[in-house]
């Protein structure tokens, strides 16, 4: 009984709350600067990479917000 552990891979709900909060406002922030800056590299303004790796970062931060709420 001296050797008892908390479950393998348990995370705490708040902190899956905190977690799946920052994913939520991460993953909106990075979608609306990959719009924006896609809208300025289609008019010539600024570079066409800045919109694709929003874009990226936005995509995980939906990946990893999905995984956070499923419990994996």
């Amino acid at each position: 009984m001296a050797e008892l552990e908390k479950r393998g891979g348990y995370t705490p709900r708040r902190v899956r709350e905190q977690r799946a909060y920052r994913l939520v406002v991460g993953g909106s922030l990075a979608g609306a600067v990959g719009v924006v800056t896609l809208v300025l590299a289609i008019v010539g303004i600024v570079s066409g990479a800045i919109p694709v790796i929003a874009l990226i970062v936005a995509a995980l931060c939906v990946w990893a917000f999905g995984r956070t709420v499923r419990g994996h």
